[in-house]
């Protein structure tokens, strides 16, 4: 049959009196995106075989058999010497087939005791496990980077913002360091996330559990497991781990965001608050003069395909009753592309931030408009026992005063700010100032440069498992 596939080769294909149709088998099958699962899937059949043969389901003479050909289909698939078959359907077929004919019977035995719905559920959370270490490394590499641009910035003066409207004026580092408690409770989450990633479903075959008597503390530690799952039919149709992730991968996604939006602000000319390097930017095909901040943008972008994966799988799983549905073939490709646009952006970042140039001056020029002093007056006066809503008031009156003069507080003369109180003296001067403003929040999160780098070295020690 040129356009269908014989029932007679299919594993499941006994119970069937006519094949497949060859859209339906093309539409039905996996192996296009899961077959990145191959290297978790022979290592999860390793593992499987090795407690079969302990507990006297194989032979050790057919472990070994099936162990040596899983590790030469492997070399197949990495050599490129390997064909996909969409007609096999999945990952865990291919290599079931192409197992068995290298060693002939004895890979048949490789199935026995489990069912591709805990196959599939194991191949996963292995994969997972590994993509979230790796993820883990690289949000490590960028929150090290951010920590350094942070030290290096610590006394750097900048407005700060709220309503993005001048506020008060902080320190660049101090800026940075918000970047950096974002990008630590997403580090928190993802260790979480991970502990429940790693809890072996194998043994619970198809729904039901197994007749064999299998050890599945055994098949947990084989891979590194902190322990097999506590129910069969839950094991086999679980995927919360899998949208964690991806919660994790969006609110990641979302400070991510946020740090671009900034960056392509800062990089404007209306704002030239820093520079990024040119291996990070673009041209324009027909404006010469431009230098386009196309990595932030990109990432900025790339925040909603992350978010709509989350979304898709939380549908994905709403409506399904236990145990395992077909359904559930459609958790890969979200949580793929979600793990590959995470690595990906986490990688240009942490590339990124530490080359990023800080401009002192326009920065600081920037932190002289829009009054942000104002509210260093207004505590000045209380301090001198003005009530503070009349400090506020006084306060307002000078700002207003300024706004006419086109002058900043710091700019006005001593005899122009105390016709507002008699309260003000020379003294003023001291906290009018951007230096004095920044230094005299000097506590526990404050701006002040002392507190930026003690808030550093306390980040090190924290990255460094101290």
């Amino acid at each position: 049959m040129s356009d269908q596939t014989k029932t007679s080769e299919k594993p499941w294909g006994g119970r069937f009196s006519e094949p497949t149709d060859a859209f339906v088998e093309r539409f039905t099958a996996s192996v296009g995106f899961d077959q990145r699962l191959y290297h978790h899937d022979i290592t999860g059949s390793i593992a499987h075989a090795t407690m079969l043969a302990a507990v006297g389901v194989l032979t050790d003479a057919e472990r070994d058999q099936i162990i040596n050909g899983l590790n030469e289909v492997k070399a197949d698939i990495e050599a490129g010497r390997f064909e996909w078959s969409v007609s096999l359907e999945d990952v865990h077929m291919n290599i079931e087939a192409r197992l068995t004919e290298r060693i002939g019977i004895t890979g048949k035995k490789l199935h026995t005791g489990r069912s591709r719905n805990d196959q599939v559920a194991t191949d996963i959370r292995l994969y997972l496990r590994d993509e979230i270490d790796v993820i883990a490394d690289e949000l490590k590499r960028l929150q090290t980077g951010l920590l350094d641009l942070a030290e290096r910035e610590a006394a750097t003066i900048m407005p700060g913002f709220t309503h993005l409207q001048t506020a008060q004026p902080v320190t660049f580092g101090h800026h940075l360091m918000a970047w950096y408690e974002m990008l630590a409770r997403d580090a928190e989450r993802l260790q979480d996330c991970r502990k429940r990633v790693n809890v072996l479903p194998l043994g619970a075959a198809a729904l039901a559990g197994t007749t064999y008597p299998i050890d599945r503390a055994m098949t947990a530690r084989l891979l590194g497991f902190d322990r097999a799952s506590e129910n069969s039919l839950d094991s086999v149709s679980d995927r919360d781990f899998a949208i964690e992730f991806c919660s994790f991968a969006a609110l990641l996604m979302t400070h991510l965001s946020r740090f671009s939006e900034e960056l392509v602000l800062w990089t404007s000319a209306q704002f030239d608050f820093i520079d990024l390097p040119d291996r990070f930017c673009t041209g324009s095909s027909i404006m010469p003069q431009k230098k386009n901040p196309d990595v932030p943008e990109l990432v900025r972008g790339k925040t909603g395909r992350v978010n709509g994966h989350l979304i898709s799988l939380l549908t994905l799983m709403k409506g399904q009753p236990l145990a395992y549905n077909k359904d559930n073939q459609e958790d890969k490709e979200p949580l793929f592309d979600t793990i590959d646009t995470v690595k990906g952006c986490l990688r240009a970042y942490a590339d990124m931030v530490p080359a990023i140039a800080a401009k002192a001056g326009p920065m600081r020029e920037a932190a002289k408009k829009g009054f942000s002093t104002a509210t260093d007056l207004a505590d000045y006066l209380v301090k001198k026992g003005v009530a503070f809503r009349d400090a506020h008031e006084i306060v307002g009156k000078a700002v207003a005063f300024g706004v006419a003069e086109s002058r900043d507080l710091s700019e006005m003369t001593l005899a122009e700010l105390a016709q507002f109180s008699d309260v003000i003296a020379d003294d003023v001067f001291d906290v009018l100032t951007l230096d004095g403003s920044v230094q005299a929040r000097n506590h526990l999160g404050g701006t002040a440069p002392d507190q930026v780098r003690a808030a550093v070295t306390r980040a090190r020690k924290q990255l460094l498992g101290g």
